[in-house]
């Protein structure tokens, strides 16, 4: 007769282990993805800029619209907006 005790012992060791070897292939991937990064870098592009390209093309259009619409509305309340019309067009030139 199955110990109860063991098979659950066995079931959290298999768990652990599975979370364990998971753990390991996320830290190989963010190691890849860091020396993507420096790449990018050594060819002159702007890591920072490209992070948030990144963070960026994981929202939704929407999602983008509104946090746009907010950030020009607090831009708006600090007196910073027309710093950001020129930087919109330059960007746009």
């Amino acid at each position: 007769m199955p110990d109860a005790h063991g098979i659950a012992r066995d079931q959290l060791r298999a768990f652990v282990e599975r979370i364990e070897r998971l753990e390991e292939e996320k830290k190989t991937i963010a190691d890849d993805i860091k020396d993507v990064y420096g790449e990018a870098k050594g060819m002159g592009f702007d890591t920072k800029i490209l992070r948030k390209v990144i963070a960026l093309r994981k929202k939704d259009e929407q999602e983008r619209l509104e946090e746009d619409a907010v950030l020009d509305t607090y831009l708006t309340a600090l007196g910073m907006n027309t710093q950001m019309d020129m930087f919109h067009r330059e960007a746009a030139e």
